[in-house]
């Protein structure tokens, strides 16, 4: 029988529940903050801090770093969040597996080398970064603050997300693989 705490325990939840909450923290962040969520300009910040702490105070001195401000926030704290919640809620679910790097799907089409999973994730990861601050904004700056608020540049950027995303995925798994 399903309770409201089961629901803490489940691997997959309804994308209706995750939608209302990704609502309700979109409203709260506005209200509480009057500020949208986003969390790329986070991950530049915590560059540049990385970049500050090698390089020196200079590094504040750069125009982009003076207008995205090289400070710990409550962005860089919700970042931070989701990753521990995330990890929290793998352990909960019982869906955590310690030493799995490669999803069956990617074994089947390139192998179940870890390492070569890891250096595509890392270079992906890469290109998504430049890509979002290329768009200045990320799938949450974007895809939820400013569709929520109608922003047609949210609406395009949201759109060509799911374009590149699918085209992305055919040629990975159709045409390379």
């Amino acid at each position: 029988m399903e309770t409201i705490t089961s629901i803490f325990t489940d691997t997959y939840w309804s994308p209706y529940a995750v939608g209302i909450g990704i609502g309700l923290l979109s409203w709260l962040s506005f209200l509480i903050s009057g500020k949208p969520i986003a969390t790329s300009t986070t991950f530049a910040r915590v560059g540049g801090m990385i970049e500050e702490v090698i390089a020196g105070e200079n590094v504040k001195k750069r125009p982009y770093y003076k207008k995205i401000k090289l400070e710990i926030n409550w962005q860089l704290m919700l970042v931070v969040g989701v990753v521990i919640g995330s990890f929290i809620s793998a352990i909960i679910s019982g869906d955590f597996q310690f030493g799995v790097w490669v999803p069956s799907l990617w074994a089947s089409a390139f192998g179940d080398s870890a390492l070569l999973r890891v250096l595509v994730a890392v270079a992906g990861g890469i290109i998504l970064g430049f890509g979002s601050r290329f768009a200045d904004g990320c799938t949450s700056g974007h895809g939820i603050s400013g569709t929520l608020q109608l922003a047609v540049s949210s609406w395009i950027s949201a759109i060509f997300f799911f374009v590149g995303g699918i085209i992305t995925a055919h040629i990975i798994y159709l045409v390379i693989a």
